[in-house]
């Protein structure tokens, strides 16, 4: 089973393109939000979370996220403990649903693939690519963020200078029609 990695940065316009590939039949894996799951009910996970952040860390056995995020956001070499606890788990929780997929392959959409080495384990990847100021509005509307809370996120990402040379095809997500048009054809690409 073929692996494709889609990634692309905060308000790039990952999932919108990730639904695109759903359509053709394609299994989708949402790490992120994989992620956010585990982290409520893996045990190990919790555990490990409570450890690095204290017991301020869940609210009522809710994940305190607004807490974490305070800190990560803000002092990356916790953000580099909190991901070395979620992406293995995040990667098993993967290999045991990628088994269970008929589809012609897979997709394993991630927001940071090429910063934790996601993509070695892809057979393709794909970047989703917007203009900075597209990508700030974007967020500033869906999750009613500031401006420098998309900015603080944006830090924490490698630019798309950085990513296009590792990624085997980018679509750029400007017009939804062109971003159609060019899912289709990476769609065809890999298919073959």
């Amino acid at each position: 089973m073929k692996v494709v990695g889609l990634t692309g940065g905060i308000g790039s316009g990952k999932s919108t393109v990730a639904k695109m590939f759903e359509e053709y039949g394609i299994s989708i894996y949402l790490a992120d939000d994989e992620a956010k799951k585990l982290m409520h009910t893996n045990t190990a996970v919790k555990e490990k979370i409570i450890k690095l952040f204290g017991a301020e860390a869940y609210l009522d056995g809710i994940l305190n996220r607004a807490y974490i995020a305070n800190i990560v956001f803000n002092d990356s070499s916790k953000l580099k403990d909190l991901n070395s606890i979620v992406h293995p788990a995040v990667a098993n929780h993967f290999e045991e649903w990628k088994n269970k997929q008929q589809s012609a392959y897979v997709i394993k959409e991630a927001a940071i693939l090429f910063e934790n080495g996601g993509h070695k384990q892809c057979d393709y990847t794909i970047l989703v690519s917007a203009p900075s100021a597209i990508r700030i509005q974007r967020v500033i509307d869906r999750d009613n963020m500031t401006e420098k809370q998309v900015l603080s996120r944006m830090n924490n990402q490698w630019e798309d200078s950085k990513k296009i040379p590792l990624s085997d095809f980018v679509v750029y997500n400007i017009d939804l029609e062109e971003t159609k048009s060019q899912v289709a054809d990476i769609h065809h690409k890999i298919s073959s």
